[in-house]
């Protein structure tokens, strides 16, 4: 008797037992549908970010986790933000089947009110729009930190690179990648003369010396341009640049 009360008390929980969350590619989210990143696009765009485990990459909008898992995986510190209390749920399951939960953690929240300045990579599959709403408080994170995303753009601000996957991938196969760049615009005081610059995003344009510079461009805290014929290179620190022998102080 005990033998059967417990099998149909076995039986009986085993119908009762909720089913597995299986998300479904474009199923309805706070701000966009969910849809997958392809693995060898998200493997690509950390490559394009050259993560190593000295990064912090936090992934907005982080969906089954796959993005956290693979930054892990490289031995970063993965961190996901997603709204979807399920999908969190999900995604520590799936970090802890891959063995990296110490590395990979997920945040349930609104991704507009994510901290990210701890950030050194941050990746996502959001639209335009939404990036161009996160773009203000991206472009005060620390010069050098590298934005990924798949397949959208941030309008205006240009990528500094763009790569498209085919071997393997059928649709949502391109990875932009932004590098925040220093703030330059406004005058500085060299030994050239005074460098008067104005920046849009990581273009530079001005002059030096009264000359006007050409081919101005940053990459992070490293700007680069061309003034009366000679090339320079120059690393951004706050309000001072070095590099080539001289230091200019913003005024």
């Amino acid at each position: 008797m005990v033998v059967c009360l417990s099998l149909v008390a076995a039986t009986a929980f085993a119908q009762t037992r909720p089913e597995p969350y299986v998300p479904q590619s474009g199923q309805e989210g706070k701000d966009v549908v969910w849809v997958p990143t392809p693995q060898v696009l998200v493997e690509k765009m950390l490559d394009m970010a050259h993560v190593t485990p000295r990064d912090v990459v936090m992934d907005l909008g982080s969906g089954d986790g796959r993005t956290v898992i693979a930054a892990a995986r490289r031995g970063a510190t993965g961190i996901g933000v997603e709204f979807n209390p399920k999908m969190v749920e999900l995604s520590r399951k799936n970090a802890r089947d891959a063995g990296v939960s110490r590395k990979a953690t997920f945040i349930e929240g609104d991704l507009f009110e994510a901290d990210l300045s701890k950030a050194t990579v941050i990746t996502m599959f959001l639209l335009p729009q939404i990036n161009v709403k996160l773009r203000p408080e991206i472009l005060d994170l620390k010069p050098g930190t590298r934005i990924v995303s798949n397949s959208f753009t941030m309008e205006d601000w240009e990528a500094d690179e763009t790569e498209q996957v085919s071997e393997g991938c059928t649709s949502w196969c391109t990875a932009l990648l932004w590098i925040v760049p220093a703030k330059v615009e406004g005058t500085w005081s060299t030994p050239q003369g005074d460098l008067e610059l104005k920046q849009n995003f990581q273009m530079v344009s001005g002059t030096m010396g009264g000359k006007p510079i050409n081919e101005g461009r940053l990459r992070g805290d490293q700007f680069t341009f061309t003034a009366g014929g000679t090339n320079h290179t120059v690393t951004v620190n706050g309000n001072t640049m070095q590099g080539g022998g001289w230091t200019a102080t913003k005024r």
